[in-house]
């Protein structure tokens, strides 16, 4: 069985958000990407305490993918530095899980 990721991706604006969404489903990257706007982020960027308006991204994926993943996001995002993470999925409803294998393959 594969190994299955969801990723954790933010961008500053939802143009930017549904063209990397966009390009990772048809590079067959991610098999879904759901895209989350009005986020409010409170962080820490050289050493001062910043706050912005974000988007967020939900893909779904397969481990081995994530490197050209991170490539793909790095090349059409804006910052020096996104936030790019991935969790392992530990389960998941089969016929879903073997879709995402699926369009991910």
């Amino acid at each position: 069985m594969s190994s299955f990721i969801s990723l954790y991706i933010t961008t500053p604006s939802r143009e930017m958000a549904e063209k990397i969404a966009r390009m990772l489903v048809e590079e067959k990257l991610a098999a879904c990407v759901n895209i989350l706007t009005g986020a409010r982020s409170i962080y820490r960027w050289k050493g001062k305490v910043e706050a912005a308006s974000e988007v967020i991204l939900i893909a779904k994926s397969r481990a081995e993918l994530f490197p050209k993943l991170e490539k793909c996001v790095k090349e059409l995002h804006s910052h020096d530095c996104p936030c790019i993470v991935a969790w392992p999925i530990v389960g998941g409803h089969a016929p879903y899980l073997d879709w995402l294998a699926k369009e991910t393959a």
